[in-house]
């Protein structure tokens, strides 16, 4: 084995600066105990490192000796589980032993991952893989912080070249189980996020393609599917990738420069297809660009020993394509490459997939004449891919599967990109066969009896100001509101509508401060007690439907007005008419005067037009003549009354 003893400090090896280790800045006054404190962390430190150094020797599985190292490197208060400041003690130590193992590996022209290797017997005896599974031990069995491993990862993946970290990424792979376990992989999913870009950004994009892809897989496999980091919610396109092409034509081309122009151009609205779809001018641009390339492809078929010669049937990795050349003079040999025109063809059926996917409204699909000329040219472009040699319905069929496929992922991110997983109906275990009687409240049932426990416990809970809250009906109503709007993609069994406690209070809330929303209870039932203001427009106009004529027509005032006095009050006030001016005669000295201006008052009022309209009047003439009777009697009792 060979020998793990640190060499001298060389400004050759590599260096990581841990913040711990700094000293903190003090005044002179506390100088001495500052002083103090740091030789004593360095001391601890040193000590646990020497007591790891040794633990890597051991040959045993780490089960056998990782506990008991750490209990004799840190001598924590719990026998197993570390507090904070105990963690972060020893997460100190273990990165400062990590670099001193990454410099040694450095020193003697070693790979950082083959390290310490045995090539007589080739037994792996690397010290940092050793440290690594350790660690990875005590975190998965919860004797030390979650986090440790995954930045023990980050240290050694920024000390280490990109060889050595394609070595450190497949120790990565090969943990990819227990590091996704969920005690650790709450604690360290961001730290492996962050690791994991870094890589990406320090790796070319020509030459380290593969070790990319294996990045983005690992990712994809660690996190869960619906997390929202990895995924482009806004539907942003790449439009850095241009594709550059020649503008002049030049000499030696062996087919037209217009349509190399042509073919070339296309790339522009694959690039970005909301763009396309936007505008109707650029859709009808690439719709005539598209139909020249089509036709061009027909005309020239492809025969099944062009097929052979291009030698498709090869492992991917040598088939394997980041881009096309873009110079005219490969234009020829371009066309007669299976591949390449199932390249464009393939970009077509995207295009034409992202323009026809579902919107939130039915108004950002494509237009009537639009969606005619897509579904012409994807039956065309879908014959061609067809008939292209080798195995062109294959490669259809995949094609058309991966497309559907497609479509499920943009009806989820459509409806907000709702979680997969759903957490298990816990069942309650019980003796079978006995049936539970039913608990018995002291007030009918639980929420009655446990207010009134909770009010006898707190005597001030009936007297207390801030107890009285009613809410508004708008601020009521916005949970069955969200649950309305099909964006939110709720589940109808959830939705508020089913709670009867919600609904009957919502109902009493309608009715005190919006009586014209409780009206609607009976037409739409609950939902359509919901004010407007908070409902989205597509399900406003299924609630709040614009007026009929019948609405909006005036009530018709009656035009009788006031009912007609009955003929006895008629006949009541025409007495003192009689009396006054019938029978001629003063009255007598002892009598008291009849108010004139009332009976006068009383006599406008029943001869006015803004009362008694036309046929009422009419109606009282023709009634004048049966009454003279009943007058001339009431004027001979007159007097007699009066004598009397």
């Amino acid at each position: 084995m060979a020998d793990l003893t640190p060499p001298p400090p060389s400004t050759a090896g590599l260096r990581i600066l841990l913040s711990k280790d700094r000293p903190p800045a003090s005044s002179s006054s506390s100088a001495p105990a500052t002083a103090a404190a740091a030789v004593s962390s360095h001391t601890d430190r040193d000590r646990i490192i020497g007591v790891f150094r040794d633990a890597l020797s051991r040959t045993e599985s780490p089960e056998a000796f990782a506990l008991q190292a750490v209990q004799e490197a840190i001598k924590p208060q719990k026998q197993t589980v570390l507090v904070l400041e105990e963690n972060q003690s020893l997460e100190n130590a273990l990165r400062a032993l990590l670099q001193e193992l990454a410099s040694s590996a450095v020193q003697s022209g070693k790979r950082i991952m083959q390290y310490g290797n045995s090539l007589d017997n080739g037994e792996s005896n690397c010290p940092i893989t050793r440290l690594l599974d350790i660690v990875l031990y005590l975190c998965e069995r919860g004797h030390v912080e979650g986090g440790m491993v995954f930045q023990l990862l980050e240290d050694l993946t920024e000390m280490s070249t990109i060889k050595d970290c394609k070595d450190v990424f497949g120790y990565i792979e090969s943990k990819q189980d227990v590091l996704g376990k969920q005690e650790l992989f709450g604690r360290g999913k961001l730290v492996m996020l962050r690791t994991c870009n870094q890589l990406l950004r320090r790796l070319s994009k020509a030459n380290d393609v593969v070790f990319c892809g294996r990045i983005i897989m690992f990712l994809a496999h660690f996190f869960p599917l619906s997390e929202r980091s990895a995924l482009n919610i806004k539907g942003v396109f790449n439009t850095s990738n241009e594709t550059k092409y020649e503008k002049d034509a030049t000499d030696g081309i062996s087919v037209d420069f217009n349509f190399y122009n042509t073919l070339w151009s296309l790339q522009e609205h694959f690039s970005n297809p909301a763009l396309t779809a936007a505008n109707l001018t650029k859709w009808q641009n690439f719709a005539s660009n598209l139909t020249v390339v089509l036709s061009t492809f027909e005309a020239q078929p492809l025969s099944e020993d062009d097929g052979k010669l291009n030698n498709l049937d090869q492992e991917e990795d040598a088939a394997f394509n980041i881009k096309y050349l873009t110079s005219s003079k490969l234009m020829g040999l371009e066309l007669k490459d299976p591949s390449f025109r199932r390249h464009i063809l393939v970009q077509c059926l995207i295009l034409f997939d992202f323009l026809k996917a579902p919107g939130k409204t039915d108004k950002e699909g494509p237009t009537g004449s639009m969606k005619e000329e897509i579904d012409s040219c994807e039956e065309r472009v879908k014959k061609l891919l067809e008939i292209i040699p080798p195995k062109g319905k294959e490669f259809l069929q995949s094609i058309e599967h991966i497309l559907e496929r497609e479509k499920n992922w943009v009806w989820w991110k459509r409806d907000g990109c709702l979680a997969f997983e759903k957490q298990p109906f816990e069942k309650k275990s019980g003796q079978a066969g006995v049936k539970k009687r039913k608990p018995r409240w002291r007030l009918g049932n639980k929420e009655l009896a446990q207010l009134w426990k909770w009010a006898e416990q707190n005597p001030n809970a009936l007297t207390d100001s801030e107890r009285i809250c009613m809410p508004s009906v708008t601020e009521y109503w916005k949970p069955l509101a969200e649950d309305m709007d099909p964006s939110a993609g709720i589940e109808d069994e959830y939705h508020h509508k089913n709670n009867r406690v919600y609904c009957w209070k919502g109902l009493r809330f309608s009715a005190r401060q919006d009586l014209e929303g409780f009206s609607r209870f009976c037409d739409y039932g609950i939902e359509g007690v919901v004010p407007q203001e908070l409902l989205p427009p597509e399900v406003r106009s299924k609630f709040y439907s614009k007026p009929s004529d019948k609405a909006k027509r005036p009530k018709r005032e009656d035009a009788k007005g006031t009912s007609a006095q009955p003929k006895e009050q008629q006949v009541a006030s025409a007495t003192p008419e009689t009396d006054g001016g019938g029978s001629g005669a003063e009255p007598e000295e002892g009598a008291v005067p009849m108010d004139s201006d009332n009976a006068a008052i009383d006599e406008g009022r029943k001869q006015s037009p803004e009362e008694v309209s036309g046929p009422e009047s009419g109606q009282c003439e023709a009634e004048a003549d049966g009454e003279d009777n009943m007058k001339n009697e009431a004027s001979k009792d007159g007097p007699s009354k009066e004598t009397a």
